[in-house]
C-alpha cells in the first residue's frame, strides 16, 4: 500500500498533534485527511506554515493542560455513586467497567471523560468504596472515589404484635387496638341504672 506523508493541520488522536509530519496511506490521506482539511501536503509552500501551526498547537496545549488541572482539583472532591444488584451473599452480579464509570459521571456531574483516562487494572466486584486512578493528561493525574451500594429493596419490616399481655386499653389483642378488640369496633354500651338502696327491715 503506497504511503505519503503529510502535515496535520489538527490533533488528531492516535495519529498526531498540529504541525507533526506523519505518513499515512496515500488513499487515507486523500480521500479522508485533505477533504476534511485535517492535514495538507508536505510542500515547500505548506512548510512555511509550520510556524503557524506549532504556534496554535502551544496555546492548545496550555489550554489543555489549565482545564485538565482543574478538572483533577474537581473530580478529586468527588464521590461518584452507584447502585448495582446483588444476590443474596453479598456479592454483586457483574462487574464495574471503565465505561461504566464514564457513563455515571456524565449523568451524575455532566463529565465528559474518554473511558481510556481511566486507569482501571481489572473491573471492579466489590461492594464498598474504591479510589481510582484517572490520567487526565500527560502531567494530570487525579484520584476519583467510586462507592458501589446494593440496588436490592430492603426486605419488609415485620410487623409489631402485642404478646398475650393486655394493651393499653386493658383489653387483649393488637396494641394498637386496630384488631378485633380495638376501640373502633368495641360495642357501645348503655349506662348502667343506679342501684336503689334497699329498704331498711322493720324492726
Amino acid at each position: 500500500m503506497a504511503k505519503t506523508e503529510v502535515i496535520l493541520t489538527h490533533n488528531i488522536l492516535d495519529l498526531g498533534a498540529e504541525s507533526d509530519h506523519v505518513k499515512v496511506a496515500a488513499g487515507y490521506a486523500r480521500n479522508y485527511l485533505y477533504p476534511q482539511g485535517l492535514a495538507i501536503p508536505v510542500t515547500a509552500a505548506n512548510k512555511r506554515r509550520l510556524e503557524v501551526l506549532r504556534q496554535r498547537r502551544a496555546e492548545r496545549e496550555a489550554h489543555d493542560l489549565n482545564s485538565m488541572t482543574d478538572l483533577s482539583k474537581s473530580l478529586s472532591k468527588m464521590v461518584l455513586l452507584l447502585k448495582v444488584k446483588t444476590g443474596e451473599d453479598g456479592k454483586m452480579f457483574g462487574s464495574i467497567t471503565a465505561g461504566s464509570i464514564a457513563d455515571e459521571l456524565k449523568h451524575q456531574f455532566d463529565v465528559s471523560l474518554d473511558k481510556r483516562k481511566i486507569r482501571l487494572d481489572r473491573p471492579l466486584h466489590q461492594l464498598g468504596e474504591h479510589e481510582i486512578e484517572l490520567r487526565l493528561h500527560a502531567d494530570v493525574n487525579a484520584t476519583l472515589k467510586v462507592r458501589i451500594e446494593s440496588a436490592n429493596p430492603l426486605p419488609p419490616p415485620t410487623e409489631a404484635t402485642a404478646t398475650d399481655g393486655k394493651s393499653k386499653d386493658g383489653v387483649k389483642g393488637k396494641v394498637d387496638g386496630e384488631g378485633k378488640f380495638g376501640p373502633r369496633e368495641r360495642r357501645e354500651h348503655p349506662p348502667r341504672r343506679p342501684l336503689r338502696d334497699k329498704a331498711a327491715p322493720a324492726g
